[in-house]
């Protein structure tokens, strides 16, 4: 039972009493708002006042809708933390344990999700799933201080396996972890999940451009009890199961939202072209070949100007077909090089600027 405030057509308001700490309002019977103890929420549960097209920028997640996937194909996992999809990479103590990759299988409303295969089977050891968000972007957390703020994160799973698993936020220096739980409970079957992280009144968070905070998702054991900030080096709880100890089981994980609040509100869902230019501050792949002036009895140069300014000065791959003799800059604006041999300088198409935390 729930108490019920009910403008009603015929008897004017009805107000029906009851001790279970929360409150619905109600249009001749019918439910339009709750008060609860996360707040005021709308008939469907959603955060009342959010919805997928207001509140925007408050997803703290970048690419949680997995649409983003500028490297494409299929990425073993290795101990070099190699980035998948946009903003999202995958770590494990023993190389090609499991890959990752886009998949088209997601929940109503999403058109992707990252998709984890378990290749060889690893009885313990760290294996996750991870995203390491920039402190300018939870500055206003206030995390690691009297004024840090609670904060929800939401996301949509699916998993051959059943059962708990877990994940962790963790400071990025000083070690400073709390793991969350959550549970599957129907096998290859999409669950939404919610889960509360308590704010954090200590620990080394970072800002500016540097790493803020990791957040993971495990796919092996951890070493902490869920539920509290502790200070260890953790990516989920004790009471998460070894994913990767099961050969060819499949994860699958979209819609991921970290916002401000003690309840989740539905997903923001921003235009692609947005989420596209904010993956870009990260890292950037040429759409072609850039060419340069031709040298003739004077130095050749050639720059690529980058779509986003880079967080950092990023590291450049050249793509096949480059020419060079030295390069001139590399900033966060640009990657310039010249040619001295009288010939067009070239930076090859599929050049890439990689700028990750």
């Amino acid at each position: 039972m729930v108490a019920k405030i009910n403008a009603d057509v015929t008897n004017g308001v009805v107000i029906t009493s009851d001790t279970s700490g929360e409150l619905e309002l109600q249009a001749n019977g019918v439910t339009k708002a709750k008060v609860t103890s996360s707040g005021l929420i709308d008939s469907s549960g959603n955060a009342y006042g959010l919805s997928k097209t207001n509140g925007m920028y408050r997803n703290l997640i970048i690419n949680g809708d997995m649409r983003v996937n500028q490297r494409g194909g299929t990425v073993n996992q290795t101990t070099s933390n190699p980035y998948s999809l946009d903003r999202w990479k995958g770590f494990g103590a023993v190389n090609d344990t499991f890959n990752m990759q886009q998949s088209s299988d997601a929940p109503a409303d999403f058109s992707n999700s990252l998709l984890v295969t378990v290749l060889s089977t690893q009885a313990s050891g760290w294996y996750s799933l991870e995203q390491v968000v920039e402190g300018y972007n939870i500055e206003h957390l206030n995390w690691g201080t009297s004024n840090a703020k609670t904060v929800t994160l939401s996301f949509w799973v699916k998993s051959s396996l059943t059962g708990t698993f877990s994940g962790a936020f963790r400071t990025p220096t000083a070690f400073y972890s709390y793991a969350f739980d959550y549970t599957i409970s129907s096998a290859n079957t999409w669950e939404k999940k919610t889960v509360t992280i308590a704010a954090p009144t200590v620990g080394a968070f970072g800002t500016g451009n540097s790493a803020g905070f990791n957040i993971f998702f495990a796919l092996s054991t951890g070493s902490i009890t869920a539920g509290s900030w502790q200070s260890v080096n953790t990516n989920g709880s004790s009471s998460g199961n070894q994913f990767v100890n099961n050969a060819g089981a499949t994860f699958y994980i979209t819609g991921v939202q970290l916002e401000v609040g003690e309840g989740a509100s539905d997903f923001e869902f921003l235009p692609y072209d947005v989420q596209l230019q904010r993956c870009f501050r990260y890292f950037e792949k040429s759409d072609g070949v850039v060419n340069g002036s031709s040298g003739g009895t004077i130095i050749g140069r050639c720059n690529w100007v980058f779509k986003v300014k880079k967080r950092a000065t990023p590291t450049i791959t050249e793509g096949g077909g480059s020419a060079k003799s030295g390069v001139e800059v590399t900033s966060t604006d640009l990657y310039g090089i010249n040619r001295t041999d009288g010939n067009q300088p070239v930076i090859g198409s599929g050049s890439t600027a990689d700028s990750e935390l």
